[in-house]
This record gives C-alpha cells, sequence and structure tokens, in this order.
C-alpha cells in the first residue's frame, strides 16, 4: 500500500491525542507520539507520507505483521456471528482457540485459561501457584519484565518496578545469568551456568523452602535485554523446582508464539513448566488476548474446587476468533520456521558484521526473530553507551541514534543501552537486509559516543 499524504487530519490527530490521551510509561508533557495513518506487513506509516519498516513489531506482538487479511476475515466474521459472550459458557472460537494452544504447548500444559493480557497472565499464574502449594514468596530475576499490575509490577526486575514496589508482596528477586554481564565472575558459559543455579539454590535456601510458592522467569527475557539463557540452567531450574515443591513459571508473553523460531521458546531447551503465560503474538495484537497454559497437575487442585479468580472478557470471542486465525495462518505460511530461516540466515549473521563495522557494539545476542544489539561506549571495558536508567541528556546517544534510525525509514525498539531487533516473523529477506542497511547508518551516529 503507498501512504496518501493528509497532514491535516494528522494535526487533527495529534491534537485529540495530547488533549485527552495519558500514555504509559511516559511524562505526558515530555512526549510527541507520532500520528498514524495505516499499516500493513512489517511497515506502518504516518500522514506525511513517512513510511517506516517496524523492527519493533508494535510491543514486540505483531508476529504475523499488520493488517493479515485472513485475520482481519475472522474477526468480521466473528462479529457477525456472536460478537461477545459471557466467560461461563462454551464457545466455538473460545474452544477452539484453547485447542490449538494447547496443542503447541510443552508437555501436558494443556488446560488454558483466558486473559485480557500477558500482565493479568501473571497475575492469575502467581495466583494459581500460591493456592496450588499453600506458600506465599515468589522467586524472580532482576533482570526481567512481567507486566504493569500490581504483583506483576512487583515481579519485574527493572526500574518500573521501583514507585509500585511496597517491599510487601512476597516476593524476591536473584540473578539470572547472563554471561556478557556477568555477576558471578565467570569466564565461560558453563561457569555462568553452575554459579546462576548455586546462586539461585542459595537464595531458596536462606528464604526457606516451604515458604517459596513459585519462581518464574521469562524464558528468554524480553525488554530486559534478550539474554538467551546458557546451556543446562533452565534445566537446572526446573531440577531445583522439583527438589524443592516450587512451582515452575515460565513466561512466554514475548518470546512466544513463533518469535525465537519455535512455537515456544521453551522448545528450544527441552524443558517444560508448571504454568506457563503467553500473549502477544498468540493473535498478533489484533486484538486484546493472553492466557495460563496449566500442567495436569495444577488443574488438578481445581478439580473440585472453585479457582478463586476470572475476568469479565476472559476467552473473548473476538480475541480467540483472532487467535485461531492467527495460529492456523501461521502454520499454513510457515511462518515459524521463517523466523528460524532467516533468523540464522540473514539476521544473525548480519548484525555480528554490523558489531565488527561499529565500535559501538558491544554484544550481539538472541535467536529467530528476536535479537539484541548491546552498545557501550568502549568494546574492552563494556561500559554501556548510557547509564542504567538514563533519561534526558543522560540518554541522548541512544536517543540520536533512535533519530537516525528513524530518518532512514526504519522504527527501532530502545531500551537503555540496547537496540532490540525484532521484526514481524513473516518479515521478508528483503525487508531484514533493508533494515540492516538503516541500522549500519543510525550506528555510525552511536559510534560518535565511543571512546
Amino acid at each position: 500500500m503507498i501512504p496518501q499524504t493528509d497532514p491535516q487530519a494528522g494535526a487533527a490527530v495529534k491534537a485529540a491525542d495530547r488533549a485527552h490521551v495519558f500514555h504509559s510509561w511516559s511524562a505526558q508533557e515530555l512526549i510527541d507520539p507520532l500520528a498514524v495513518a495505516g499499516a500493513e506487513g512489517s511497515y506502518f506509516w504516518d500522514f506525511d507520507g513517512n513510511r517506516y519498516l517496524d523492527l519493533t513489531s508494535g510491543l514486540v506482538f505483531t508476529n504475523i505483521g499488520y493488517q493479515h487479511p485472513k485475520v482481519v476475515a475472522a474477526i468480521q466474521d466473528q462479529a457477525a456471528s456472536l460478537a461477545t459472550f459471557a466467560p461461563a459458557f462454551a464457545v466455538e472460537a473460545r474452544s477452539e482457540a484453547a485447542r490449538l494452544i494447547a496443542e503447541r504447548t510443552p508437555g501436558d500444559l494443556d488446560k488454558i485459561f483466558f486473559t485480557n493480557g500477558g500482565a493479568d497472565a501473571v497475575e492469575h499464574a502467581v495466583r494459581m501457584a500460591r493456592i496450588h502449594t499453600g506458600r506465599p514468596k515468589v522467586l524472580s530475576a532482576y533482570r526481567s519484565y512481567h507486566g504493569g499490575t500490581q504483583q506483576a509490577v512487583n515481579l519485574t526486575g527493572d526500574p518500573r518496578r521501583w514507585a509500585s514496589d511496597s517491599g510487601a508482596a512476597g516476593v524476591v528477586h536473584f540473578w539470572a545469568p547472563f554471561p556478557y554481564r556477568s555477576r558471578f565472575y565467570a569466564e565461560t558459559e558453563q561457569q555462568e551456568c553452575e554459579r546462576a543455579l548455586e546462586h539461585l539454590e542459595t537464595t531458596i535456601a536462606f528464604e526457606g523452602p516451604g515458604t517459596i510458592a513459585a519462581i518464574i522467569l521469562e524464558t528468554i527475557p524480553g525488554t530486559a535485554g534478550i539474554m538467551v539463557p546458557p546451556p543446562g540452567y533452565l534445566a537446572g531450574v526446573r531440577e531445583l523446582c522439583d527438589k524443592y515443591g516450587i512451582v515452575f513459571i515460565l513466561d512466554e508473553v514475548m518470546a512466544g508464539f513463533g518469535r525465537t523460531g519455535k512455537w515456544f521458546a521453551a522448545d528450544l531447551f527441552d524443558v517444560t513448566p508448571d504454568l506457563m503465560t503467553f500473549a502477544k503474538g498468540v493473535n498478533s495484537g489484533y486484538v486484546p488476548l493472553g492466557g495460563v497454559a496449566i500442567s495436569a497437575r495444577i488443574a488438578e487442585t481445581f478439580g473440585k474446587r472453585a479457582y478463586p479468580g476470572g475476568l469479565t472478557y476472559s476467552g473473548h470471542p473476538l480475541a480467540c476468533a483472532a487467535a485461531v486465525a492467527t495460529i492456523n495462518v501461521m502454520a499454513e505460511e510457515g511462518i515459524v520456521e521463517n523466523a528460524a530461516d532467516l533468523g540464522a540466515s540473514v539476521v544473525e549473521p548480519g548484525l555480528r558484521r554490523l558489531a565488527e563495522r561499529h565500535p559501538s557494539v558491544g554484544e550481539v545476542r538472541g535467536v529467530g526473530m528476536f535479537w539484541a544489539l548491546d552498545l557501550v561506549r568502549n568494546k574492552e571495558t563494556r561500559e554501556p553507551l548510557v547509564p542504567y536508567n538514563a533519561a534526558g541528556e543522560a540518554a541522548a546517544p541512544m536517543a540520536a541514534f533512535a533519530a537516525a534510525a528513524k530518518a532512514n525509514g526504519v522504527w527501532p525498539f530502545v531500551n537503555m543501552n540496547r537496540t532490540h531487533v525484532v521484526p514481524p516473523c513473516n518479515v521478508t529477506e528483503a525487508e531484514l537486509k533493508e533494515g540492516l542497511a538503516a541500522l549500519d547508518a543510525a550506528l555510525s551516529v552511536a559510534d560518535e559516543y565511543t571512546e
């Protein structure tokens, strides 16, 4: 689709937004949101006719790109036949979505509890774990993000937690492995894995194993930096959970549904959790939907005991119809395989070439369509290009990089000192090469801030 220009309409959209919309995670007077006129596939555009290759997939949720005609048609058809219905009833779209998801989840995660998004999926997974075990505490990693609701944001390990952290939510944080910025003075991946597991078991011991309901981890942390865990780590966490009777929760809200080149990132590590949360890519974000995939052992707890939780829109027919269509499209069009193949043949080698050329690129890490460039001032010291949680002038180097990327027709995902490369999973080779060329130019701006 060729973008049409209509600056007057764009100005009206922008004015209404600034007058009435309260934006998340933002100082309202310091933001300048782009007025979007349309989107299709891997691109979106503004009212001035500027088109951008979206390397963010929205917020890492448009796994099949924007406006896929089969999913749009499925939503339209569902709206015409049964636009909404209460969650206590059996509805075809809801049942079929649950079946298709359960077919793809690892192990015996065969029961699906639907939510409206990822944060409330995490809330309910934690509630299930606490009731199942009768224990209060949950352990989560510092470098993590689990959502913006009260329990989920307390579980989160990044600075967005700080303003809401009362210190009384039953959450204990620990260090997960991250070889590039190791907290364990590790020199190899194996050392990092062993020392991280030892640290976790020590944390369990000092907190009291009989007080811990669950350990929650993003299978591959997303917003926190796309740190692929070293071989053996998740299996080791699974063993610790089994040893101490702790529920193992994997958060696949961002990593699930093809993002890593597998239906779920857990498949990369041959690990099955007790509970698994999902959202985002389940229907490419076309209608809000999330959920918890539940193992037989946890489901049995609520076989004859009512689960004390629910949502008015749990398994909303429009959202579930979008999920059914999305999953079928992904299977029919080989989208999961595309993410794996082009991730290995185009994205990884392309990013590694950028790292060789640019002094600002300290590390390349990721898998599938899930990659991060860790930007640094100095490759030897690994000092981040901007300080942790930088804002204002301190964040200027990353702001300059982002502006350069946009000027070259790419919308980048920027968080702290990193840029993530997370395009739709059905992106083409030509689109990826276009994006890599734009990043090459933008990184030259980041290079100006290196030592």
